[in-house]
């Protein structure tokens, strides 16, 4: 297939790619999408570009599997997706290869603000929200804390299984490592 476009153009296409953090995912994505004519308008200065908002329900019923109940749900009203304001908690308790059973986890986070499993189920639903540097991590909410089937407290996390994200679930009564940090909203 021949091209009106030179070598040197391509690579500097490519150059600014790689400069722009695109991986090859997002490049097989832009030479997917269908009508590059609206970014053609973009770069001409006739369109806009308008980022999407992530509005994240946190007072909505939580998602509940099968046969468990919630013990204890922290609303947290409308809010806006944003990973800077997030940071990822663990306790002294829990750095360095230490581990924390997580009733005392539990106690540790009692006065700051955790993100609900709301949160948890909209990055599910919208996996390229999700920070990069999560992969390796279960990440839990513990704004939602629930009694599994077996009547045991448990708490959900976000995991990375090496191909797509999926939720999993700790009990309080397990030991909690330092791959095992706590959603929180940053304080500012």
């Amino acid at each position: 297939m021949s091209s009106n476009h030179s070598i040197g153009a391509m690579n500097q296409l490519a150059d600014a790619l790689d400069g722009a953090e695109f991986s090859p995912d997002y490049v097989t994505k832009l030479r997917q999408y269908k009508d590059l004519r609206k970014i053609k308008l973009l770069l001409d200065g006739c369109a806009e570009l308008v980022q999407i908002k992530h509005l994240i329900d946190c007072d909505a019923q939580p998602f509940t599997p099968d046969g468990w109940t919630i013990e204890m749900h922290c609303k947290g009203g409308v809010w806006e997706w944003n990973p800077e304001k997030i940071s990822l908690y663990l306790s002294e308790r829990q750095k360095d290869g230490k581990v924390i059973n997580g009733n005392e986890l539990r106690k540790d986070l009692e006065n700051m603000q955790t993100l609900n499993a709301n949160v948890l189920d909209y990055l599910l639903k919208n996996p390229q929200l999700i920070p990069e540097d999560w992969k390796g991590k279960a990440v839990f909410f513990w704004g939602t804390i629930y009694r599994d089937s077996g009547g045991d407290l448990c708490v959900r996390c976000l995991d990375w299984d090496g191909s797509q994200w999926n939720w999993l679930y700790d009990c309080l009564g397990l030991d909690f490592r330092d791959d095992f940090p706590a959603a929180l909203l940053a304080s500012n």
